[in-house]
């Protein structure tokens, strides 16, 4: 398996892992808009903001199996060091229960550690009970509550 930055032609197949995490989308299925668009190629730009995918490099079709995206954060707590943080969190719904997930986040939390940061945090929705086992599995903590504000 491979974690690496998603390239350009593989943004509708992140946008089908993020269209339904029950089932599998097909990714020529998904319409890619122009806020599409701008969004991936601002991630792609920023060097704070990475949009990861998992990749099997045996598979010369080159599925996306998993993604996610990290945004590193400066901030003056724990010394002035950078924290991660990880959305967009999915693993293609016919691929679970056989450790992607748990590598897509080993990776994922290597690849914050060897850039500096100080901690890994993430939200996930609060229906989303089984992801919240999943992250405790790995170690993550409820540490804070989280509140959001849509406009």
């Amino acid at each position: 398996m491979i974690l690496r930055p998603a390239a350009r032609p593989e943004l509708p197949a992140v946008l089908a892992l993020l269209a339904d995490e029950d089932r599998v989308v097909d990714p020529a299925s998904v319409t890619v808009t122009e806020a599409y668009e701008r969004a991936f190629a601002a991630i792609s730009d920023d060097p704070r903001n990475e949009m990861l995918v998992l990749v099997d490099e045996a598979d010369t079709e080159g599925t996306v199996l998993g993604c996610l995206q990290a945004t590193y954060i400066p901030g003056l707590g724990k010394g002035g060091a950078e924290r991660a943080l990880l959305e967009a969190v999915r693993i293609r719904a016919d691929r679970r229960g056989g450790g992607l997930g748990r590598e897509l986040m080993r990776r994922a939390v290597e690849r914050a550690r060897d850039r500096g940061c100080a901690l890994v945090q993430l939200t996930s929705n609060k229906q989303r009970t089984e992801a919240h086992r999943f992250y405790a599995s790995l170690g993550f903590a409820r540490s804070h509550d989280g509140f959001k504000l849509f406009f």
